[in-house]
């Protein structure tokens, strides 16, 4: 039994507890492990988690070859990415192959396609494979490299099918477990209206149920809707691979229902902070009473931290006032103040994300915030999919771009990318010479006035940019430097290389410089591409002013969704949420991450991918 719900100790190895005290939320899951989108050996598999012994065996081991050894190292060194040598290992095959060794051939050539950056020629070399006849072992290695593929490329939709069929094949399976995570993960991914779309395209009846327990998800507007609606489902499937346990820690939900009969906002609502503590106020509210119409309500608390000493003496007051739980406080320092009170005697949703681990509590201190290193992982995704090797950084100097360069370093180096430079602007005003000189153009201008020199005559000659590198990551923190940035890009000969850049670069409102956004790729927040319009429109018809801080508004819905399914929590890293923010999910240290959506400008709007 591994307990969620309690906080961990600083640096701890995982596995380890992880959520307790008051309101112990008991949940058996494997342990999270957070890691970057790696490209996995497609045959690793998870030890089962189930065995029967009276089902046959089902053989999954690769076929005999006698090119085994050649396979073998060319799996070898794909896994160290040197697709390189792992062709001309492969290139000293013959032409004549069986089934099973074209088969293996095919796989592997296309793995070398994809770490070359050629990802339409992997994927086409795959596109009729697997073969009736091939080897099981094969199967599962070519149709998981699809997946992969697929979802790099953001084809969650065709990811999931193929899992399902998998998974369909054979419930018992080693690594079932998490075949089953990552079917729904991709689901959870896809919006609404296409599931429901997808729904009316098949009639096969394990995948169709797979698509009507995630509209379920999408689509439910209250907890309590939710639940029924899930507890249906189940009656309609219950020997469906889905049913037992329901998957994203949707079962924590409909076993271990928790009411909150008090809650206390904490916010910043007079001082400095007080506009974006009024979004986050407004969006919770909208969420919390579109919830409770027509129900009775929990008593809601809405205090201002401002009016005491310190975060802690706020929630010791609002834990006086008989709060249950407590939502906020909303500063990074709060709530590192707050992880530092040894006495919680009521779980915390904060709104913030400290920069250390909080120190063991006999309560949860769960942290969600817009924390923007969360976007880099949906950047490096998106560029990696599109055939992407080698990125150029542009980014501010300061803590905003140390930060996310060294995120974005790890995570691009950890698929197999390679930095090309970085530049580093301080101002403004230094926009264009810090591009020219990472460009190398003041290299080409000078061997260009050189040959002028040389030849005595006045040739003309256009500056030539490096060519070593096939993306841009814009780290930019303000929107106003992106749209200053982004065509400058342009003018100084990259404005066909894609151009990468978290959430920030956009306002959140529409407006007439977004036009210089043109083409960009952004990680945004679904709030942003559509989604719950319901709660926009209740918001803005409140005439608070609060949508000017549209994100926070969304921040504001999230915490009241976290906070009415606060249960699903006890199952630690099966717990997924399609919130406002993003996809959502709990990382060893009780941090919420965003997966936000890929999205980008076109025309001078915003719209997803």
């Amino acid at each position: 039994m591994t307990d969620y719900l309690t906080t961990p100790p600083a640096r701890r190895a995982l596995p380890t507890a992880l959520l307790a005290g008051l309101l112990l939320l008991a949940g058996c899951a494997e342990t999270p492990v957070q890691t970057t989108s790696v490209e996995p050996p497609p045959e690793t598999i998870e030890p089962p988690t189930t065995t029967v012994p009276d089902l046959p065996t089902v053989d999954r081991e690769l076929p005999g070859s006698i090119y085994a050894a050649e396979f073998s190292q060319a799996e070898s060194l794909l896994a160290n990415n040197d697709w390189l040598h792992a062709g001309d290992v492969l290139s000293t095959l013959p032409e004549e192959l069986d089934l099973n060794d074209r088969a293996y051939l095919s796989y592997l050539q296309a793995r070398i396609a994809w770490q070359h950056g050629q990802p339409q020629q992997a994927a086409a070399m795959l596109v009729e494979l697997p073969a009736p006849g091939t080897a099981l072992a094969l199967q599962e290695k070519i149709i998981n490299f699809q997946r992969y593929m697929g979802d790099l490329q953001g084809d969650y939709l065709a990811s999931a099918r193929q899992g399902s069929q998998l998974l369909s094949n054979d419930p018992m399976q080693p690594g079932a477990a998490a075949l089953k995570r990552s079917i729904w993960r991709d689901l959870e991914r896809v919006p609404a209206e296409q599931l429901a779309i997808a729904e009316g395209d098949t009639d096969n009846p394990d995948w169709n149920a797979w698509l009507t327990l995630a509209r379920i998800t999408a689509e439910a507007g209250t907890a309590d809707e939710l639940e029924q609606a899930l507890v249906d489902w189940r009656a309609d499937h219950p020997a469906h691979p889905a049913a037992n346990p329901l998957p994203g820690g949707l079962d924590a939900l409909l076993e271990q229902p928790l009411q909150f009969d008090t809650v206390a906002l904490l916010l910043p609502l007079s001082g400095r902070l007080a506009p974006a503590a009024k979004a986050v106020r407004d969006g919770y509210l909208a969420a919390f009473y579109r919830a409770s119409a027509g129900k009775r309500r929990q008593e809601l608390l809405v205090l201002d931290t401002n009016a005491y000493p310190d975060a802690i003496a706020a929630y010791q007051d609002a834990v006086r006032q008989g709060a249950s739980m407590v939502v906020g406080p909303l500063s990074k320092q709060a709530v590192a103040e707050l992880g530092q009170l040894q006495e919680r005697t009521v779980p915390v949703l904060a709104l913030n994300r400290s920069d250390e681990p909080a120190p063991p509590g006999p309560t949860a201190l769960v942290q969600l915030s817009l924390s923007p290193e969360d976007e880099v992982e949906t950047l490096v995704e998106q560029a990696w999919g599109r055939g992407a090797r080698r990125a150029l950084i542009v980014r501010p100097g300061g803590e905003w771009g140390d930060k996310l360069d060294q995120i974005l370093r790890q995570q691009w180096q950890a698929l197999g990318g390679e930095i090309a430079t970085t530049a580093t602007y301080a101002s403004a005003e230094a926009y264009s010479d810090t591009i020219k000189q990472a460009f190398q153009l003041d290299a080409s201008e000078a061997r260009a006035r050189e040959i002028r020199s040389m030849l005595a005559t006045n040739i003309e000659a256009t500056a030539r940019r490096r060519q070593d590198f096939d993306a841009i990551f814009l780290l930019s923190g303000r929107h106003g430097e992106a749209r200053a940035i982004k065509p400058l890009l342009a003018f100084h000969y990259a404005g066909d290389v894609p151009v990468l850049a978290p959430s920030a670069v956009y306002s959140g409102l529409p407006g007439r410089g977004d036009s210089d956004l043109n083409g960009i790729l952004l990680a945004e927040l679904p709030w942003l591409l559509g989604a719950d319009p319901g709660l926009r429109v209740a918001i803005a018809a409140g005439g608070t002013g609060s949508d000017s801080y549209t994100r926070l508004n969304a921040l504001g819905a999230d915490a009241y969704l976290l906070q009415r399914r606060f249960a699903q929590l006890q199952s630690g890293p099966e717990a997924l949420f399609r919130g406002s923010t993003g996809l959502l999910h709990m990382d060893p240290y009780l941090r919420i991450i965003r997966e936000p959506a890929p999205a980008t400008f076109d025309g001078g709007r915003l719209k997803p991918l």
